[in-house]
């Protein structure tokens, strides 16, 4: 048999095999990571989703969570996995939009190292502001920066974070300057906020719901496309002022690129069923998330327009990763 013949033996032979491992899929537990520390939402949201998934694929997907680097080390390990559908990751606005162009190796391209599986939600940041500062709305913090730029100071939950970028965006499109405070996270940020010692956070709105209706904080705006359930009386930022303006973050699980179309299409089924439960749902409304079920196609051109946008706020903010 000569070597040519010997080839395209051994690949009849996978393509053979690939269906039958398809169909086997999954016969051993599932794991997927989570590119941040336990307890935050992101990983609350990847637990309740595993939680769902677990049931109609018949084998538990395990939690296993691997903090550092805003999630981008973890996601490296994640695209070097084993495209067997054994390995699976919790993709998000950070780890797929913003880390590509914040780091300067990033170590994996968020287009080709990864088959998407689906989204699970998208979540809004709601704008907060001290009381002391003299604005109750949008059109009046922009006034007022404008007034004295660079006097507003802001905090984010770290240099390169959703709410920093988001925060960055605000202040880009309204013309404005305002000082950046970078904290070790969002709670020792909205601590000062409540203090005092900042003028204005871009919090997530689990925390911030008490804060708001105690008086403590004074809430602007949301910054999605739409209204937010949790606080239906508060505008948008794009209707309040900047028309186009939304800055909200999406996540959603990714596997390996690679990995057989078959096994892709069982996770997002399982998937989509878990983000259209209402218990799922109901989860995430209490965490001011909304659903966002796709198909991988979806979610594929979701990772494409996401990187596109923030690479350019990342680029404008001048944001770089230590």
């Amino acid at each position: 048999m000569s070597m040519t013949v010997k080839i395209f033996a051994v690949i009849a032979l996978l393509a053979a095999a690939a269906p039958v491992a398809a169909q086997d899929y999954p016969n051993r537990p599932i794991t997927l990571i989570v590119p941040y520390a336990a307890g935050g939402g992101n990983d609350l949201m990847a637990r309740s989703a595993a939680e769902k998934m677990s049931k109609t694929l018949g084998q538990q997907i395990v939690i296993e969570n691997r903090g550092g680097a805003g999630g981008s080390i973890a996601t490296r390990q994640i695209a070097k996995s084993a495209p067997d559908g054994y390995t699976l990751g919790l993709g998000g606005t950070g780890t797929h939009a913003i880390n590509p162009t914040l780091y300067a190796n990033v170590g994996y391209d968020p287009r080709k190292d990864f088959a998407p599986v689906g989204l699970i939600a998208t979540s809004a940041l709601v704008v907060c502001v001290h009381p002391s500062l003299l604005a109750k709305t949008i059109p009046e913090l922009i006034a007022l920066a404008k007034k004295e730029p660079g006097k507003i100071n802001y905090a984010s939950a770290g240099t390169g974070s959703g709410i920093h970028l988001g925060t960055e965006y605000l202040a880009s499109m309204a013309g404005i300057k305002l000082t950046h405070i970078p904290y070790k996270g969002s709670a020792p940020a909205l601590t000062d906020l409540v203090g005092g010692h900042v003028a204005i956070y871009f919090s997530s709105l689990p925390p911030a719901i008490g804060l708001i209706k105690e008086g403590k904080v004074r809430a602007l705006a949301v910054t999605g496309a739409k209204r937010s359930a949790i606080l239906p009386d508060l505008p948008t930022v794009a209707e309040a002022a900047l028309p186009g303006y939304e800055a909200v973050l999406h996540y959603g699980i990714v596997a390996p690129a690679g990995t057989p179309r078959p096994i892709i299409e069982k996770l997002s089924t399982a998937l989509r069923a878990a983000v259209m439960s209402d218990e799922l749902k109901a989860r995430l409304a209490d965490d001011g998330a909304e659903p966002l079920p796709s198909t991988p196609e979806e979610y594929a051109a979701d990772i494409d327009r996401e990187e596109t946008k923030w690479a350019a706020i990342v680029k404008l903010s001048g944001a770089k990763a230590e």
